[in-house]
């Protein structure tokens, strides 16, 4: 039992926080609230009108407080339906991620389990770079979890208005490097950028740059916008 995740999770999660937060928004707008139902063999979920082609990541069991890799379930097998899940097992081997290689998570030990499943599924979907997540109350005990596989789901674009409650909002959802948390963000986007002590600068689309400072803790203490200046800028690196 653990009450909290591995440094390797985190190190793998978290810089795709900020990113993934703003496209679990557009996610979220596209598909609304409402009932659902899923087809597993055939890969289909409908909800709110609207039918997309999905992958299962895996089940949280809501009285044992433990989350199941869809690769571990008997059930699914080696089916189509946990490619996504059967990636993140290959992936966590690779890189030595025990909540992605190993069949079974206890999450016991974190003081809200549910919300800790939906930590590990956030962070499943950013290492995936999957356009969503879902999560869904599939009987009395058990939530199941997925993500899209569709090209009809909106992708999010680089949003410089958002920027600074992203890059707050995501610094502080793993709280474990602000840093990469927005470096994660502008080398998703393929942002140029570069650091000049604690200070990061970005090259934003419109012709703006984002400006990043941390304090002497790492953390982000403020962002700011600016025109951009090729004499400031000099020579940037891309994330």
């Amino acid at each position: 039992m653990t009450s909290a995740f591995s440094d390797a999770f985190l190190r793998m999660a978290e810089p795709h926080a900020a990113w993934g937060m703003r496209q679990i928004e557009e996610f979220n707008e596209f598909l609304p609230i409402g009932p659902w139902t899923v087809n597993l063999d055939e890969r289909r979920y409908r909800q709110s009108g609207r039918e997309l082609r999905i992958s299962v990541l895996g089940s949280f069991d809501t009285a044992e407080a433990s989350w199941l890799w869809g690769w571990a379930n008997p059930g699914f097998g080696k089916l189509p339906v946990v490619a996504a899940a059967e990636a993140l097992r290959v992936f966590g081997q690779q890189h030595e991620v025990p909540e992605f290689s190993e069949e079974l998570v206890d999450l016991s030990g974190f003081a809200d389990p549910r919300y800790a499943a939906e930590m590990l599924a956030f962070g499943a979907m950013g290492v995936l770079r999957a356009d969503g997540y879902i999560g869904v109350q599939a009987n009395e005990t058990g939530r199941l979890y997925m993500v899209p596989d569709d090209p009809q789901v909106p992708v999010a674009g680089p949003d410089p208005i958002a920027l600074p409650r992203l890059l707050m909002s995501g610094s502080q959802f793993f709280n474990r490097s602000a840093f990469e948390v927005a470096a994660g963000y502008f080398h998703h986007f393929h942002l140029p950028w570069r650091q000049e002590g604690g200070t990061m600068y970005a090259d934003l689309p419109g012709g703006a740059t984002a400006t990043v400072q941390f304090d002497q803790q790492g953390r982000i203490g403020a962002v700011s916008m600016g025109a951009i200046s090729k004499e400031s800028l000099g020579d940037r690196a891309s994330g």
